[in-house]
């Protein structure tokens, strides 16, 4: 892999790793953990441990009105009934972080942070420079 596409995959990493943080601080004790799940910190990554699992995926946009872009998935991993109101407001605190982070993460690109549907998706100069 072109090196600046791992660099760019690396920031999306980091970015999800920093988002999964902040979700897990906001809604520390509102869910139980789903009882597969490792305490929050003793996983590899944060997304695979604690109550939320935040990623980012390379979506080529076919039916979108944003086109192409990265979709950010948040799930809550609970057994507990999450109501369509809290998932919301869990997504737009995790829209408000994010779109706060794009230009810290992401200084030299032009991204912006869309929703798309239910979901969040950020769409813009994903390019890697002349080859």
């Amino acid at each position: 892999m072109d090196p600046r596409q791992e660099k760019l995959e690396a920031d999306f990493a980091s970015l999800c790793i920093e988002l999964d943080n902040y979700l897990e601080d906001c809604y520390e004790g509102v869910f139980n953990r789903h009882p597969n799940r490792p305490h929050r910190g003793s996983g590899a990554n944060p997304s695979f441990d604690g109550t939320f699992s935040t990623t980012a995926a390379f979506t080529l946009g076919y039916g979108s009105e944003h086109g192409r872009g990265y979709l950010i998935n948040i799930d809550v991993r609970t057994l507990d009934r999450v109501s369509p109101d809290l998932m919301e407001e869990i997504k737009n605190r995790a829209f408000v972080f994010t779109q706060s982070k794009l230009p810290v993460i992401f200084p030299d690109r032009k991204l912006e942070l869309v929703r798309d549907g239910g979901l969040l998706k950020i769409i813009g100069d994903f390019s890697l420079g002349d080859v």
